[in-house]
């Protein structure tokens, strides 16, 4: 029965916060001598109906009769009382309504009632066990208050009746308050703005409903209440206005509540609107101030910046305090004057201060009432901070870890100085939640930082460092990724050096964006790496590129459907600035563009074959000659697509941008891009320019030598005598060990007879070709299509150790196969002074 007794209190109490209720008073015999106009709606009798009549003949139920006078002789001792009954409307249908009785105090001694119903249908659904109506035994009684502030003012809006429950909430105490206005026991505005409200209630009748009031509390509590209060109009017999009501509830929990989380919701809105750290520690501060505290500061661990793990909890002994650095500062002071450390400063952590503690344990450190006497920590540990303290009149402090899955990223410090009230309980659950809020906002800040900065990681792993055409083109370069989040995606182009001075330019486009796309993308550009230094012709580039897409697409996992589809288009092309020829060849992608010295832009006409990955049909290289000066482009589709324009629209814009032959390759590079690119891209963005250059004639020396091994000496002769001409005497010597080793393999493998002996064959010939430019290259080709290997001959072997010689004596050397044969070269880097 007690819980029925608490739950019949609650219910009475909102009843009064959330709806208009019918208001009665009676005298001390039961007999109505005021009513207000929401009673009249309730129940349809007007004042003149019900004034001077008991207030009994309204109930229906003679039980509720009974119960309401046994209930009005033992409330003259208990003050009030609550149950459910059932009431007479003027139409004779019968209200469950829910009563709420309290006795109030005159000047006259004698107790008058004052009765609020209200009709159960508009109150939320009550629980069972107070459905019914039960008399509560005299042993279980209500609280001998009832947590409703109830005073009756007449038409002169003095007091003349008042419960015991008003005087303990509104601080105004019975002998000060009866007789006088509100305006005559507390003066103030406040209470000339409460009279206003009675006055406009007493002329016009209608109720004012909810209105929030600060108590009248003495000066030296330096707590605050919120009372909430509605005003009725008293009608008398005659139904004129006989004075106004009163009643009042304790809104000083709902409206911090309601405070909490108005301030919840900015903390929604206002924390973590970026992805930067320390805007976020920011953000949290001002939010704090002044909603929660006079002056707060956010200290973050410095790996949190860095996107690196957070900080374990330290140990009970750990004197060891990680770096901390402040990262948010707000104050109701222009500059914050109160804090020892500006904005991105690092922060000093003493090991006995409550910081450190809160370090330690992860929990909150409290201190309503702030200790500064002397002979704490901070004058043996921080007299730089106590001064702060003493000077600003810091009396409050909350010290709330902000922390994320276990780990500290950090702490918030709340302080009041002005604001004179200590926090409470409920301040440090609110800062609590501050911090958790912005802890979640830190965290996922912290994690981009971490996941960008493996993505830029990536990206320079993926992407050439310092791509260079060498002697054969000037080359420029931008790429654009649609990911801006992590910035890297499936585009990739790459330049890389091939033998006899040639270059290989590459461009290609993976289906999708973001990490997964480059994880496949670096996949192919290490393939497509491998293939290039096997010096195969495009068209083979790209068939054996498309067989290794294949593969890829079967190695992965099928249970991830999502990762097992690689789609990708490439193109592949080599220039030869010895012949100013370039060779490529397409598989699915955009045609490259040739824009000639003079400004004119064409599209050569290159099969474009199949996407990677498909297997479909075999690719073809096309070969044509450029004018020294022209520039290729090599873009992606994420360049010149548009979601409204058909592809040839954005290939006459492309067109149209490339059209510059004024601008410097990398200014043309730029303009074409910031022409061209969408204002928000929806797929990823890439642009390769080579300017061709070519070798003049005296940079190359080329012979053709009959196959006998009579040659090989003459061949040393005159590749000594075209070394000395260029000025590479030093490089002589090693040439000529060179030239003849890979004359005398070319001999004696590249007859054709098989047997190694060496035997002449007239009808084939050797050719030799030496090329200055950043380096010596030097070139023999045969008609045999036998890939040398080098050996690791025994000491009775006769033969074998060439190849080991060139190795040791050039940079690096390599095969690659002609339609008519093979060449083998070798790359002699000159020293810096040649």
């Amino acid at each position: 029965m007690g819980g029925s007794a608490e739950t019949a209190v609650s219910e009475a109490q909102t009843a009064i916060e959330t709806v208009c209720p019918a208001i009665a008073v009676l005298d001390a015999q039961g007999t109505v001598v005021g009513w207000s106009q929401a009673a009249q709606r309730l129940v349809g009798y007007s004042a003149t109906e019900v004034v001077g009549q008991s207030a009994c003949v309204l109930l229906v139920a003679a039980d509720d009769r009974a119960k309401a006078s046994q209930a009005a002789q033992e409330s003259t001792l208990r003050s009030c009382w609550s149950d459910l009954a059932q009431v007479r409307h003027r139409d004779g249908r019968s209200i469950d309504v829910r009563l709420c009785v309290s006795s109030l105090t005159g000047q006259d001694g004698r107790d008058w009632w004052l009765v609020c119903a209200t009709d159960k249908a508009s109150l939320p659904a009550w629980p069972a066990e107070v459905t019914v109506a039960e008399p509560l035994p005299a042993g279980l009684p209500l609280p001998s208050r009832l947590p409703i502030g109830v005073v009756v003012r007449d038409t002169h809006l003095r007091c003349i009746r008042v419960n015991d429950t008003q005087g303990s909430k509104d601080g105004i105490p019975l002998p000060k308050r009866l007789g006088r206005r509100l305006t005559e026991a507390a003066p103030g505005t406040e209470a000339e703005t409460l009279e206003a409200v009675m006055h406009q209630v007493l002329q016009s009748g209608d109720p004012a409903i909810n209105l929030d009031y600060q108590a009248f509390l003495p000066a030296n509590v330096r707590s605050s209440r919120i009372l909430t209060a509605s005003y009725f109009r008293l009608d008398d017999a005659h139904g004129r206005a006989l004075g106004v009501c009163v009643v009042s509830v304790d809104g000083t929990d709902s409206r911090r509540a309601r405070e909490r989380l108005a301030i919840l919701g900015e903390a929604s809105r206002r924390i973590g609107t970026t992805l930067d750290v320390m805007q976020t520690a920011q953000e949290l501060a001002a939010l704090a101030v002044p909603f929660l505290a006079d002056y707060a500061t956010v200290d973050l661990a410095e790996s949190v910046q860095h996107g690196e793990e957070p900080l374990d909890h330290l140990g009970p002994q750990d004197e060891r305090i990680p770096a901390f650095r402040r990262a948010g500062l707000a104050s109701i002071h222009p500059g914050t004057p109160e804090s020892l450390f500006a904005r991105g400063e690092p922060v000093v952590v003493p090991p006995t201060s409550p910081f450190a503690g809160v370090l330690r344990s992860g929990k909150s450190h409290f201190e309503p009432i702030l200790d500064t006497s002397p002979g704490t920590w901070l004058d043996h540990h921080d007299p730089a901070r106590a001064e702060k303290i003493r000077e600003h009149a810091m009396h409050s402090l909350m010290v709330v870890p902000i922390h994320a899955r276990g780990a500290v990223l950090g702490m918030a410090v709340f302080v009041r100085t002005e604001d004179p009230r200590p926090f409470e309980e409920d301040d440090l659950l609110l800062a609590e939640e501050l911090a958790s809020w912005a802890a979640l906002a830190l965290d996922n800040a912290r994690q981009y930082v971490r996941e960008r900065s493996a993505a830029l990681a990536l990206q320079r792993l993926l992407h050439p460092h310092r791509p260079t055409g060498g002697s054969a083109a000037d080359v420029a370069w931008r790429y654009l990724p649609a990911d801006s989040h992590h910035g890297i995606g499936g585009d990739w182009f790459d330049v890389i050096p091939l033998s006899g001075a040639r270059v290989a330019l590459v461009v290609g486009d993976v289906v999708g964006h973001g990490i997964n796309a480059a994880a496949k993308m670096g996949q192919l550009r290490t393939a497509m790496h491998t293939l290039a230094d096997m010096d195969m012709p495009p068209d083979e580039v790209l068939s054996r590129l498309d067989e290794q897409v294949i593969r890829f697409t079967e190695a992965e996992d099928p249970r991830h459907p999502a990762t097992t589809t690689m789609a990708a288009t490439c193109l592949y092309a080599v220039y030869d600035p010895v012949t100013r020829t370039c060779t490529m060849a397409r598989a699915g992608h955009p045609p490259p563009a040739v824009i000639d010295p003079y400004g004119h832009v064409t599209f050569p006409d290159l099969p474009a074959g199949a996407p990677l990955g498909l297997g479909l049909v075999p690719f073809e290289s096309v070969t044509f000659e450029l004018a020294e000066g022209s520039v290729l482009a090599l873009y992606t589709d994420g360049l010149i697509e548009a979601r409204d324009q058909d592809i040839s629209a954005g290939m006459n814009r492309l067109r149209a941008a490339l059209a510059r032959p004024d601008l410097a390759l990398d200014d043309l590079c730029s303009s074409t891009v910031d022409t061209l690119r969408a204002k928000a891209p929806s797929d990823d963005v890439t642009l390769l320019l080579a300017r061709t250059r070519s070798l003049s004639a005296d940079q190359v020396a080329s012979w053709q030598f009959p196959s006998d091994p009579a040659v090989v000496s003459r061949a040393r002769t005159l590749a000594a005598r075209q070394l000395t001409q260029w000025g590479l005497e030093h490089l002589a010597e090693s040439t000529e060990l060179i030239v003849s080793e890979l004359f005398t393999n070319a001999i004696i493998h590249g007859n054709g007879n098989g047997n190694g002996n060496g035997d002449c064959n007239s009808d084939r010939t050797i050719g030799l070709r030496l090329i200055r430019h950043e380096i010596l290259t030097c070139e023999v080709s045969d008609a045999s299509h036998s890939h040398p290997l080098v050996r690791h001959p025994r000491s009775t072997d006769e033969h074998g150790r060439g190849l080991f010689l060139v190795t040791q004596l050039s940079s690096r050397w390599g095969t690659r196969h002609t339609p008519d044969g093979k060449i083998i070269w070798a790359d002699q880097r000159p020293p810096a002074s040649a």
